[in-house]
């Protein structure tokens, strides 16, 4: 009976481990979160996500580090760091699962700490480029890139190589900023308010994910620095009504919306009735 029962134990302790092991492949759908850089709703400058790791920068107060930490800590590696002594390290990256683009101004020391801080599955490469905040002028998820019309073609090797994706050169509305002005992942995306119907329809073919025009803090079309998102997550800053946080959840699939997009078109029917 004893032997019998050290089996089952030991088959108790295997079901847990298994759990745990999908619990870590597939994170729990959230909602998105709320939160602020001292006195900055601009979070997406202070902070960068992707579905491997997430880059937080120093300073600010330790409240907003750890809105980061207790949604994302059971999943992925949330990492303090600076770019060349700036906290500005969601502008000046860019990166995926596989790989993180840092300006050619990084020091050795912070190149160091973020390749031993990162997974080893994550590439860390320094790219020598003019235009060197690379968070604005290049958008991306794991497939594919949008990046600067004037971005250097080592670069853009660079890019397709370290975070193996396809890369376009492509504006947004206009905007040569594609980093700044529009934010998607492996789910969906969203793009500058001013975006034509015929350009989220060319967009959304090359991208090959569903994307919508939309604000982010009270009606900024900046939504790059606005808020960060990933495949499971999204983190906004703290003007962002709740209009703005729904459609991010409904495009973006986070939360109740994983399967159904219906909110954005229950929204748009009752503020039609509203105003007839």
């Amino acid at each position: 009976r004893n032997a019998h029962k050290q089996h089952g134990n030991r088959k108790n302790i295997t079901i847990g481990q298994q759990s745990l092991t999908r619990l870590n492949q597939q994170p729990p759908n959230k909602m998105a979160v709320r939160c602020a850089f001292e006195n900055s709703d601009e979070i997406g400058v202070f902070s960068a996500l992707t579905n491997a790791y997430c880059l937080v920068g120093i300073g600010g107060s330790e409240n907003f580090y750890s809105v980061f930490e207790s949604e994302l800590i059971d999943h992925v590696p949330v990492i303090h760091s600076t770019i060349s002594g700036c906290r500005f390290v969601g502008r000046t990256t860019v990166g995926n699962k596989r790989g993180l683009l840092v300006p050619n101004t990084t020091t050795d020391q912070e190149l160091g700490h973020l390749r031993n801080s990162l997974p080893d599955s994550v590439v860390v490469q320094r790219v020598e480029e003019r235009l060197s905040a690379l968070g604005n002028v290049v958008a991306c998820n794991d497939h594919v890139a949008l990046v600067h019309p004037d971005i250097d073609r080592e670069t853009e090797d660079c890019i397709a190589d370290v975070l193996g994706v396809e890369v376009f050169r492509q504006t947004v509305a206009g905007q040569a900023l594609v980093g700044s002005y529009c934010k998607f992942t492996n789910q969906g995306g969203m793009v500058h308010p001013r975006t034509s119907v015929e350009d989220i329809e060319e967009l959304s073919s090359l991208l090959q994910v569903p994307l919508v025009a939309g604000t982010i803090n009270r009606g900024s079309d900046v939504l790059g620095g606005g808020f960060v998102v990933n495949d499971w997550s999204a983190f906004c800053g703290l003007g962002t009504t709740s209009t703005e946080i729904s459609v991010i959840e409904s495009i973006f699939k986070l939360g109740a919306n994983k399967s159904s997009s219906n909110i954005v078109n229950d929204m748009r029917s009752s503020l039609i009735d509203h105003l007839s």
